[in-house]
């Protein structure tokens, strides 16, 4: 999955828009709830060597919270790595260059959505 479609399918699903909340990071882009305005995803570049990947170069990821049972488990797939500048014990990082399986970040952005919602909220 790349950030394009991963963009899309988030504005598709959850009926929401991108916000750039930085001005001195123009690419990073945070995904929030209309009704509470909390973050259920950050899109972001970062270079691979943050990610602990030998390779150079820079590597889009989506960082997005998870159930910390389930951490451990999606840190052992490929593609998927302890959150990049957010709580590790709570959040984790994919990234969208093809080496993280699409459906599992799909079924990871349900998780985070539905942790980021509150009580008694729905998609939309």
């Amino acid at each position: 999955m790349t950030r394009a479609e991963l963009e899309k399918y988030i504005g598709e699903t959850y009926n929401t828009d991108p916000d750039y909340p930085w001005e001195d990071t123009p690419q990073a882009t945070v995904f929030r709830h209309r009704s509470n305005r909390k973050w259920f995803a950050l899109t972001m570049t970062v270079g691979r060597d943050r990610l602990g990947l030998p390779e150079g170069g820079s590597v889009d990821v989506v960082n997005l919270k998870c159930d910390p049972i389930m951490l451990g488990s999606m840190l052992m797939e490929p593609g998927f790595f302890p959150a990049y500048h957010m709580s590790k014990a709570h959040w984790i990082s994919a990234a969208l260059d093809g080496s993280a399986e699409g459906e599992k970040i799909k079924l990871l952005l349900d998780v985070s959505y539905e942790m980021t919602a509150g009580k008694g909220r729905i998609k939309g």
